[in-house]
């Protein structure tokens, strides 16, 4: 397997040297930041990644609003509470995109977020202090506790929200490939392990968090 010096090298050649490379990295939040996340910035945060997936982001993006306004601010008792007629009204509300699969996610959702504030004092708390060395239980957790949370869904998620996060997208596979950690893209159990098990290394190595050397495995790739 590659160290992760040579992978940060490479990517500071493909984007303009080390300064500029430094520069794309992304902000992380730290744990007391994401434990004083509210709860309804998490189901909001679950529930447009949701939509998002397999459909086009702008279009959520520009009714946002609309989707704040009709979920009741996103907050998670409200819409744990949602009725089958509320669900039928969201269906026929044109602030929204009108998909029932996901409405319903919404309301799973909102469920489970607040299973994790009776549990651990709020969702916030729980995201926070989830270690970072086992990232892959996290988004496990979600995708059997949550609905429609699973990986890549999951992990944009935590990435969106300021944790510590992987993202498996094809660039990212791609430079895991090339470093010698899996031989294809990582879906299996004991391919997700590795992948697991490279980054704490990587992190060992150099000091970084899971966010930085997964955005740095994607500018190491050419494209």
């Amino acid at each position: 397997m590659e160290d992760f010096e040579t992978i940060w090298e490479r990517a500071a050649e493909r984007h303009g040297g080390e300064a500029a490379l430094k520069k794309r990295l992304t902000k992380v939040k730290s744990k007391k930041q994401l434990s004083a996340i509210p709860d309804d910035r998490w189901l909001s945060e679950m529930t447009k990644r949701v939509f998002q997936a397999g459909f086009v982001w702008k279009v959520i993006e520009a009714k946002w609003d609309g989707f704040e306004e009709a979920f009741k601010g996103f907050n998670p008792k409200r819409v744990a509470a949602f009725s089958d007629d509320d669900i039928d009204a969201l269906l026929k509300d044109t602030r929204i995109v009108r998909n029932g699969q996901k409405i319903m996610a919404a309301r799973d959702n909102a469920i489970f977020v607040c299973d994790l504030a009776k549990e651990h004092g709020s969702a916030g708390k729980f995201f926070a202090n989830w270690p970072d060395d086992d990232f892959i239980g996290l988004v496990d957790v979600m995708k059997k506790r949550g609905s429609r949370l699973g990986g890549a869904t999951g992990q944009m998620v935590l990435r969106f929200m300021g944790k510590e996060a992987f993202m498996l997208r094809p660039d990212v596979s791609a430079a895991l490939i090339r470093a010698g950690v899996v031989d294809k893209t990582p879906t299996s159990k004991k391919d997700l392990a590795a992948v697991q098990a490279a980054f704490n290394e990587w992190s060992t190595q150099s000091g970084r968090g899971l966010t930085h050397i997964s955005q740095t495995l994607a500018m190491s790739i050419d494209g």
